[in-house]
């Protein structure tokens, strides 16, 4: 019989297991997910990286999981661009539809902003908030 065991540090060897049977699985299962980095970085004058969008395209999907948009660059109209140079190259890899989730009120309004229509929520995640799952189809 197989034994569990509960951490909260797990190794990165015993992740890496999980998830290269789960990918084994899933492409067996539906086809490979010909997953992808995708990111569009913020640079200061600098060049130094102060914020940006991260994600991935697979399954014909682009899914943002990450998108952040420094204090001081707020309202000018970043989260847009961001999103649409992400959707153009999701759309160069054959993507036909973009996700995203968040639990940001003010985020919320961005995405919708940018065509995002909701498929989803979450209350209370976390406690007092909804947390709102978006898509977009990538024409």
């Amino acid at each position: 019989m197989a034994e569990l065991e509960l951490t909260a540090t797990p190794s990165p060897d015993d992740l890496s297991v999980i998830g290269e049977e789960l990918t084994a699985f899933n492409a067996a299962d539906v086809g490979p997910a010909e997953r992808q980095l995708l990111a569009v970085l913020i640079r200061d004058d600098a060049g130094t990286v102060i914020g940006g969008l991260s994600g991935y395209t697979a399954w014909g999907w682009l899914f943002t999981q990450l998108l952040y948009i420094p204090e001081g660059e707020r309202g000018k109209g970043l989260a847009g661009q961001l999103l649409a140079k992400a959707e153009e190259e999701a759309k160069s890899r054959g993507c036909h539809g973009a996700w995203i989730d968040t639990f940001s009120p003010h985020a919320l309004k961005a995405y919708l902003k940018q065509g995002y229509e909701i498929f989803g929520e979450l209350p209370d995640f976390p406690k007092g908030r909804t947390r709102t799952f978006l898509r977009k189809p990538l024409a």
